[in-house]
């Protein structure tokens, strides 16, 4: 009977130390909810609807991608395409 309760303690003991965690809270960041473009625009309606990039850098392989950066995001192009839009810091 002490056995078992003995046994029961540390069991409890182990379960509540493990039962415990820490919560992860990430900071917003505005990047990362801003509106960036959407897979397949064409880089005239990029341009058209988010204005010049601030740099164009040019294409390269094949098929082609080019890059594009504009404050808080990159765009990339296959061809004239949008393939990827990806936030910055």
């Amino acid at each position: 009977m002490r056995a078992h309760r003995w046994t029961l303690a540390a069991v409890l003991a182990l379960t509540l130390g493990t039962a415990m965690a820490d919560d992860l809270q990430m900071p917003s960041s505005e990047s990362a909810t801003a509106e960036r473009p959407a897979r397949g625009l064409t880089m005239d309606k990029v341009e058209a609807k988010f204005g010049a990039p601030s740099r164009r850098d040019p294409a390269v392989g094949e098929p082609p991608i080019t890059r594009w950066e504009y404050p808080g995001f990159v765009v990339y192009f296959e061809r004239d395409r949008v393939i990827h839009a990806v936030a910055t810091s």
